[in-house]
C-alpha cells in the first residue's frame, strides 16, 4: 500500500494536497472529492441513477488519517466515507474506479 508522506488541505485552490514517498504529487478538487465518496449513503444514490450530492463550491473542513485512508469531512456535513490511499491514488491518476 503506498501512503502519502504529506496530506494538506490547500483552502485557496480548494483542493486536497497530497505527496507520495516517490515524489509524486496530486491536487484533488473538493467537489471532486465529495462527488467520489464511496459510502454507503453515496454508493446507494448512484446505484440508484441519483446525481451525487455535492456542490460546486463544497469546502473540506477535514482530513482525517483513519488507518488504510482519510476519513474526509465537509461543509455540507458529509463525514460517513472514508478514502482509502489507493482510491485517492487512483482519483489523483484519473482512473476513477468504484472497485476498491
Amino acid at each position: 500500500m503506498n501512503i502519502p508522506d504529506h496530506v494538506a488541505i490547500d483552502a485557496s485552490s480548494a483542493s486536497l494536497s497530497i505527496r507520495w514517498p516517490d515524489g509524486s504529487a496530486a491536487q484533488l478538487p473538493f467537489a471532486a472529492l465529495r462527488a467520489a465518496c464511496m459510502c454507503a449513503q453515496c454508493r446507494k444514490r448512484k446505484y440508484d441513477g441519483e446525481a451525487p450530492l455535492s456542490r460546486p463550491d463544497v469546502k473540506l473542513l477535514d482530513a482525517r488519517p483513519s488507518g488504510y485512508g482519510l476519513q474526509l469531512v465537509f461543509d455540507d456535513g458529509h463525514e460517513r466515507g472514508i478514502f482509502p490511499w489507493v482510491y485517492l491514488e487512483r482519483l489523483a491518476k484519473g482512473e476513477r474506479n468504484d472497485v476498491v
